[in-house]
């Protein structure tokens, strides 16, 4: 089902709404160009949140970005951890819901 062949479809997205397309890829490649906070920690980042959001095709597309960047295998080993540590918390503070004197 997921197969990165797929992202090969973004062009025919592009021909069916060049504008909103357009504007989408700019904003991305602002986003994660170097700023304040150097690409190869946005890359990280992008990683985190797609660990968290289980989009394998921005784990693979931003882990190939953060290696480029310069990201080492050691500091994609911590952000695996960032990520897991991060829904584990979710799980942990949303369940206080549950513990209601009722």
């Amino acid at each position: 089902m997921h197969s990165m062949d797929n992202l090969e479809k973004l062009k025919t997205l592009g021909e069916l709404s060049p504008k909103t397309t357009n504007a989408f890829w700019a904003f991305d490649r602002l986003a994660l160009a170097d700023g304040a906070i150097p690409k190869k920690y946005k890359e990280l980042m992008a990683i985190a949140v797609a660990l968290t959001t289980q989009c394998v095709y921005c784990i693979e597309v931003h882990r190939k970005a953060a290696l480029e960047a310069g990201a080492s295998p050691t500091e994609l080993a911590e952000v695996i951890h960032v990520a897991a540590a991060l829904r584990a918390g979710a799980a942990i503070t949303h369940g206080t819901h549950l513990l209601s004197s009722d």
